[in-house]
């Protein structure tokens, strides 16, 4: 008896590339993500890993290459499409309307399922608050009052409300304190086990191979090495660059 197939990809990228201008940004990069998996993305500043999540978003366009949802091309979608197929992308600057209060930001993240029941809405609401607790005290501050830990979490929340299949985030322990990124880290981890699929955008590389099962390393746009997180995290070209205790984030991997 012949062995199964593996699953097909949730997302699949191939040879995707993108340019601002003359200037290409991204060029040739492939990857995939199967359902409840974290695949990160790490490199340094300037490589393409924001550029990357844009066009997988469609807020950047793709000069050429496709991205596959599902098996079916959506480079060519624009975002409401790709929200509606269940992307959700936390941008770095978290994007969070300040003037409204935490519950009023949560309850956007489920505008396209406002057809349904007054109940459904509570329900993904509570689960949403399960998760962040804190979000619940705080359900009718303005988001302004919200510490920066606070804000990461109702930016994710509010992508959480949409239900997503694929969560994409931009760097969500930027500027945070370590405790906070632990409880951050958990919470994707806790997102894995019930099957949503992540696509990680990193600074922090210890902590981003430490918690994925598949990572990618992009240089000047380009996909540098790629394979299992342990082995990544294991590589000495990894650990001189970005995980060394003398590394810069700007250190080139060789050849």
């Amino acid at each position: 008896m012949s062995a199964p197939s593996p699953a097909a990809p949730l997302l699949d990228v191939q040879d995707l590339s993108v340019a601002y201008g003359r200037i290409e940004a991204l060029t040739g990069v492939s990857l995939q993500v199967q359902a409840g998996q974290i695949v990160t993305v790490i490199g340094p500043n300037g490589a393409g890993k924001s550029t990357l999540l844009g066009a997988l978003m469609g807020v950047l366009p793709a000069r050429a290459g496709q991205v596959l949802l599902d098996g079916e091309a959506v480079q060519a979608a624009p975002v409401a499409a790709r929200v509606a197929r269940g992307l959700a992308l936390v941008p770095e600057t978290r994007a969070l309307f300040a003037s409204m209060s935490v519950v009023d930001n949560l309850r956007l993240g489920a505008y396209r399922f406002r057809q349904e029941p007054a109940a459904r809405h509570r329900e993904a609401l509570d689960e949403v608050y399960a998760l962040f607790p804190r979000l619940q005290e705080r359900a009718q501050q303005a988001a302004a009052t919200l510490s920066g830990g606070e804000r990461q979490m109702l930016a994710l929340g509010r992508a959480l409300m949409g239900r997503p299949r694929l969560l994409m985030l931009d760097e969500p322990s930027l500027g945070l304190a370590p405790l906070i990124v632990r409880d951050i880290f958990r919470i994707l981890d806790t997102l894995r086990a019930r099957g949503v699929a992540i696509l990680l955008v990193e600074q922090n590389a210890r902590a981003a191979l430490r918690l994925a099962d598949h990572g990618h390393v992009l240089e000047l746009g380009r996909v540098a090495l790629a394979g299992p997180a342990q082995a990544l995290a294991d590589d000495p070209r990894i650990v001189e660059a970005y995980l060394g205790a003398h590394s810069s984030h700007q250190a080139r991997l060789a050849a």
